[in-house]
């Protein structure tokens, strides 16, 4: 699992700890692509609306992610987000 959580740090996919309302991925993920928050909270809600996997992706995706308090910064600063 710590092999999964480094490589997504390494990817700059990190769970926000500030700005989140549930577990801080849509934050993250908005983080890495650029984008506000709401902007990316409102591309998931529409991706609801589409059939597929999106309810197993989002908890997956808590689970998968690291929190920002457990990455330490070096790991940040390799990543392609730290740019």
């Amino acid at each position: 699992m710590t092999d999964v959580r480094s490589f997504f740090a390494r990817r700059g996919l990190i769970r926000a700890t500030d700005r989140r309302v549930l577990g801080g991925v849509c934050a993250g993920v908005g983080r890495r692509f650029g984008l506000t928050p709401w902007v990316s909270r409102l591309l998931f809600m529409l991706l609801l609306l589409i059939p597929g996997s999106q309810l197993i992706v989002y908890p997956l995706l808590w689970v998968l992610m690291p929190d920002e308090r457990d990455v330490t910064y070096a790991s940040r600063a390799t990543s392609p987000a730290a740019g």
